[in-house]
């Protein structure tokens, strides 16, 4: 089986052979950790990084808003800035901080950009066409924080919550200017025909959403929905990314169209996840990265890669795991995660 048809058996419930497993190292773990030391896992671990070649230096390629003391303004007009290469800014000039300026305020093109980095389009149809021909599994979708944290990056996040407050008569126009944007991208993407389209954006905090259910509900579900709708009309499969603890949020997601939700599981927990998803709706698991992994010993690690499968997974299918490697976690801890991943990965097979 391919790992394209083991994923879309995983999400729908098809009996896949093996749990799916990724393993994300951030860039900037290679100016952290010796470089030797984090190939000699990557290398040990052919399930994880089965295309994985060695290399004598890694020279790792920072994004735009990645380089650090390097400001970085977006085709939006939001300026980000970060303390270290590989970790990605945050955004620290907002181009509409006050409404004064949006009459003279105008939109990107989706022809050039993805909304924070210029896209070459030419260059993504070539990729998806080699995908295609590899028999790869083609993810397209909106780039991350799309429309609710491109909103606080444009206004800033109080001024935004104070304009759903109050209501601001601007707000609807400009969440209108971004969602036409994003529909005019998932358009571009959805004429490639991809296995799978994502909306990545994060709405949790530590506690709680960035953005209460009520207000949720009035301003971004609807754009959601209709961003959406016609990746589902296509055959799709919708795939969501939130960070943080979203479960009050989470009926509205799964009713807004869907299929795949990628959520933190301790900020949300192991057993809620269950019992809201298993069986019903595929579950792509984001490890742990603030507490176990980084504080814990090997044995813990092992112990929660395990509780996981057994309490979220089923033999049909319905659970995905990917794990972030960023720097703090002691390499012992890393490697433990790979050992866990690739061996709970066959738990049914």
């Amino acid at each position: 089986m391919t790992r394209r048809e083991n994923t879309l058996r995983t999400i729908r419930f098809e009996r896949p052979e093996t749990i799916p497993m990724r393993f994300a190292v951030n860039a900037a773990c290679w100016h952290h950790y010796d470089q030797d030391s984090l190939q000699d896992l990557m290398e040990a671990h052919p399930i994880l990084f089965p295309e994985f070649e060695r290399q004598a230096v890694v020279e790792p390629s920072y994004l735009l808003n990645q380089r650090k003391d390097a400001r970085y303004t977006d085709p939006w007009g939001c300026t980000w800035e970060t303390t270290d290469d590989g970790i990605t800014g945050a955004v620290t000039g907002h181009p509409l901080s006050d409404w004064s300026a949006f009459d003279d305020y105008r939109p990107p093109s989706p022809d050039e950009t993805d909304g924070t980095y210029p896209v070459d389009w030419t260059r993504v149809e070539r990729t998806v066409a080699e995908a295609k021909a590899g028999g790869e599994l083609v993810l397209g979708g909106l780039p991350h924080g799309h429309t609710f944290l491109r909103l606080q990056d444009i206004r800033g996040y109080e001024n935004l919550l104070y304009d759903m407050t109050d209501r601001e008569a601007k707000l609807s126009e400009l969440i209108a200017m971004v969602e036409e944007f994003n529909a005019g991208y998932v358009h571009r993407w959805l004429a490639l025909e991809p296995d799978v389209m994502s909306y990545p954006e994060d709405l949790g905090m530590q506690v709680g959403p960035m953005i209460s259910p009520a207000a949720f509900r009035e301003y971004v579900k609807p754009v959601y929905q209709r961003l959406m709708r016609p990746a589902r009309e296509q055959g799709c499969i919708v795939h969501m990314h939130s960070d943080g603890d979203i479960r009050s949020l989470v009926d509205d997601l799964i009713d807004g169209g869907v299929e795949v939700i990628n959520l933190q599981d301790l900020v949300n927990g192991i057993d809620w996840i269950a019992d809201r998803f298993r069986g019903k709706t595929c579950v792509d698991l984001d490890v742990d990265r603030q507490r176990i992994t980084v504080h814990g010993s090997p044995v813990e690690i092992d112990r929660l890669i395990r509780d996981e499968v057994e309490t979220i997974a089923t033999r049909e299918g319905g659970l995905m795991m990917i794990y972030g490697m960023y720097p703090g976690v002691p390499l012992e801890n890393a490697a433990a995660v790979m050992d866990a991943m690739e061996r709970y990965a066959a738990y049914y097979a």
